[in-house]
């Protein structure tokens, strides 16, 4: 038959979705490495229920995974997919209404039954409607991959589980991805017919696209132009991950990673644990106390500690954490950030932590709070940590989120020499040492670990006599630790780059984030004041301390706007240390924000309603 034409596109957001039993968010990793390795810039959205696995056919067990791709520099995984692929009626149903009008809908016809329908919670078809509002592609995917697979001694249910690589070889030819990446990553995961099954339906799903009349033509995204170097697809709990490891060459020591498992952190754990031939150790704690009172152990005994939670895992932390706070030991707790309160909702985002990491201890025990704003930007920002709880002696916070966590994004990877070297003030010579001292520019104790002759001295939980060590209730004693505390972490001000707005200097709207809002933000932004409107943003790594020119930032703006995917926790401290008239803009609803929704708060203040 006559080759099928091809047409050229800017970019494209496709949402695979089915039960979690489906592979929607395997289809969609593959999916995204084939396309990264295409050249083009992406965004993705792994969005999937909490419950291992929830009724078969019904909402509650919906699975989803999205990937926007482009020719040109793109910041979030789209608004609305252009192409849903949808395994069942419940998949569609949670969906449809996402889809652009006069979008795509590719779906699993031989899963549409009535008994499905009703499961779904369908009272009639819904396809004669979606006929007239979509481009719908009913594709027989069960029957297909059976029929690829009949020769093969496979039981039905076994064969079906391959009916995702049927449709994920389809799309592949659809948007000419290359097959070639998850067929080798296929030889290196199974053998045997486990490995022909799915290799075979790869390559069938491919054929079908090829030679189906359903699909007219396929698509072509031409390769992004970017910086030249080495670049690789990668999450931000792998950014993260890295990060920790990177930090134990930077600064020549072993890293101790304790941990407890807890969704979305439990990935960075299982990654480090890969990377021992590098001086990393990592500890699987019985519980949350544990896990930090292990990295306080091995941040006194001279390794670079660290630890990562979850929000509910944080709040479990925080008496520890105000023990390192009270012994000056250098810390790292990574916090990835999920929907709560309490058990909440596990693989939903939220950035709701922001006031605990600053204030959720007894007591007034400061600590450095630093936010993470793209996957990529987890690596940078978890050294960033490192070199603060070094260099001044304290514990560090670092917020992460489960979007960050689980979204991907291509990342230049950096060579190791550019990292830099930063050597830890270590107390090892006494004779040279003034045992009691601090550095004049951080306030930082040296690192006294035990054993060093002559360093001997008492650490604890109870409070301390500046210089010896010594248990003190002295009431001046008391309040001069409580202000030397809070001044060494002020101090970190003193090296915060000044803050860099994006539009005009000064003006009638000021756009200000912190963390994963980065890339929705700034696309709205930028689609505003490509529309002439005058608006401007910054976005905020350094939460405690703010940066010291913020203040006079904000004076500039006549309006200032904080979108956060919380109830109003930044606009909070903007608003009582700046006395700002900072409006919030909150969403809670367990998904990232939508450049559209920024766009409408960003007209309404502007006073552009329709």
């Amino acid at each position: 038959m006559p080759e099928k034409p091809t047409e050229e596109i800017e970019s494209v957001a496709i949402r695979f979705t089915g039960d979690s039993g489906d592979g929607m968010q395997l289809t969609g990793t593959k999916f995204t490495e084939s396309t990264a390795l295409a050249g083009n810039d992406l965004a993705t959205l792994p969005d999937y229920p909490a419950e291992i696995r929830a009724p078969t056919g019904t909402l509650a067990g919906v699975s989803g995974f999205q990937i926007h791709f482009s020719s040109h520099d793109i910041r979030t995984p789209a608004d609305h997919p252009d192409v849903l692929v949808s395994f069942n009626p419940a998949a569609l149903r949670a969906n449809v209404e996402d889809v652009r009008p006069g979008g795509m809908v590719i779906l699993n016809i031989d899963a549409f039954t009535e008994k499905a329908l009703t499961r779904a919670g369908y009272t009639e078809d819904p396809l004669p409607a979606l006929r007239d509002r979509f481009q719908l592609v009913e594709i027989p995917f069960t029957k297909l991959n059976r029929a690829a697979l009949a020769d093969l001694d496979l039981r039905s249910r076994d064969a079906d589980r391959s009916k995702n690589f049927f449709a994920l070889g389809m799309l592949y030819w659809l948007y000419n991805r290359p097959m070639e990446p998850t067929l080798r990553w296929l030889e290196g995961k199974f053998k045997g017919d486990v490995l022909e099954a799915n290799a075979r339906v790869l390559k069938a799903g491919h054929a079908f696209g090829e030679t189906t009349e359903t699909l007219p033509r396929s698509f072509v995204i031409p390769r992004a132009k970017i910086a030249p170097g080495h670049y690789r697809n990668i999450t931000g709990n792998t950014a993260l991950a890295w990060g920790i490891v990177a930090a134990s060459q930077v600064f020549d020591q072993e890293v101790f990673l304790g941990a407890y498992p807890i969704t979305p952190a439990s990935e960075v754990l299982h990654e480090v644990s890969r990377y021992r031939h590098f001086g990393v150790k990592t500890f699987q704690a019985e519980d949350e106390i544990a896990a930090i009172s292990s990295a306080i152990g091995a941040s006194f005994a001279g390794s670079l500690g660290v630890c990562t939670t979850s929000g509910p895992g944080l709040v479990l932390k925080q008496e520890a954490l105000g023990l390192a706070i009270m012994a000056e030991l250098p810390l790292v707790v990574v916090n990835v950030q999920r929907a709560g309160p309490s058990t909440g909702m596990p693989t939903k985002v939220e950035q709701a932590d922001l006031l605990n990491a600053l204030y959720g201890r007894n007591s007034d025990s400061p600590v450095p709070v630093i936010a993470a704003a793209t996957a990529g930007d987890c690596f940078g920002t978890t050294l960033e940590a490192f070199r603060l709880a070094v260099k001044y002696m304290t514990p560090v916070v670092m917020l992460s989120d489960s979007y960050l966590a689980n979204s991907a994004e291509p990342w230049q990877i950096p060579d190791v020499a550019s990292l830099g070297q930063e050597r830890a003030p270590f107390a090892t010579d006494p004779e040279s040492f003034q045992p009691y001292s601090r550095d004049p520019e951080t306030l930082a104790r040296p690192w006294a670990t035990p054993g060093t002759a002559g360093l001997e001295h008492r650490i604890g939980g109870l409070a301390k006599q500046d210089g010896t060590g010594n248990v003190s209730y002295d009431a001046k004693n008391n309040a001069h630790m409580h202000a030397l505390r809070h001044e060494k972490v002020a101090r970190i001000a003193n090296e915060i780059p000044p803050t860099e707005v994006l539009g005009p200097d000064r003006g009638e709207l000021l756009v200000v984030g912190w963390g994963s809002t980065q890339g929705a933000i700034l696309s709205a932004c930028i689609e505003a004041r490509e529309d002439g409107q005058n608006v401007s943003n910054i976005h905020l790594r350094y939460l405690n301390p703010l940066p010291p020119d913020l203040g006079e930032v904000l004076a500039r703006f006549d309006k200032v706007l904080v979108p956060e995917l919380n109830l109003g926790q930044l606009s909070l401290l903007i608003r009582s240390q700046f006395l700002i008239d900072a409006k919030s803009l909150s969403k809670v609803e367990g998904q990232p924000f939508l450049v559209e929704e920024l766009r409408a708060e960003i007209d309404a203040m502007l006073g552009l309603e329709t």
